[in-house]
């Protein structure tokens, strides 16, 4: 693990090549970065020499899904699969302005914000999407593993933008159902209107709430073909 970088809440996986391009790598409800890190690490980087991978760690919170103990996450959870009314204005906004701010840093650093991309697991997904589809910033691209768009937060959301999406789900998600992703297409299609071209969604059969080596590979070769 001597490849990871750590600076305060965030891990970094610097490029062995020419820095052109970042990822931010957004973790799941109760996750740590240093388990992404590791994933990353072996699946993601030898593919990508020229990118820098930024995994940022939430601070720990009361989440109401796990009976009101603290837990890694970005904003609270109420119940699972997640109801379309919930919404933590303040974790959310709290969570966005971290993601923002981690954005600005790298474009101040000298990246064209269009060789950045987001991408999140599970509740990390849903910040990847909440920020991507808020932001002023022209990004590269959104990957969502296993995640969902919530409600509350559309309204707020850019419409025309062509933003490549990559969107994978497992077949067998009970936390977070493929019902979910389907609704999340529809939306960004018809009524962000993101071109069809843009958006990419693959399903996973046999696939609970989790990830396996075929999304990591078709992860790897969407990124390739949006960060070239």
């Amino acid at each position: 693990m001597e490849n990871i970088i750590v600076e305060g809440h965030l891990r970094k996986i610097p490029p062995t090549k020419k820095h052109t391009a970042t990822v931010i790598f957004n973790h799941g409800l109760g996750q740590y970065s240093a388990t992404w890190a590791h994933v990353v690490l072996h699946a993601l980087v030898p593919h990508m020499p020229h990118v820098l991978w930024i995994l940022p760690q939430s601070i720990d919170r009361l989440v109401t899904f796990s009976q009101g103990q603290r837990r890694p996450a970005w904003f609270n959870i109420w119940q699972l699969p997640p109801h379309p009314n919930e919404y933590d204005e303040i974790g959310i906004s709290e969570s966005i302005a971290v993601i923002e701010n981690i954005i600005l840093g790298q474009v101040y650093s000298g990246i064209d914000s269009r060789k950045i991309v987001l991408v999140g697991f599970s509740q990390g997904a849903a910040l990847s999407l909440m920020v991507g589809l808020t932001t002023l910033h022209d990004l590269g691209g959104i990957v969502s593993l296993s995640g969902w768009i919530p409600h509350r937060v559309r309204d707020q959301m850019i419409t025309g933008l062509d933003l490549p999406v990559l969107w994978c789900h497992g077949a067998n998600d009970n936390d977070i159902p493929d019902s979910y992703a389907e609704d999340a297409i529809s939306f960004m299609r018809h009524t962000l209107q993101i071109p069809g071209q843009y958006l990419t969604y693959k399903r996973y059969e046999d696939l609970a709430h989790a990830i396996n080596d075929v999304e990591l590979d078709d992860l790897a070769s969407w990124l390739l073909q949006t960060l070239n």
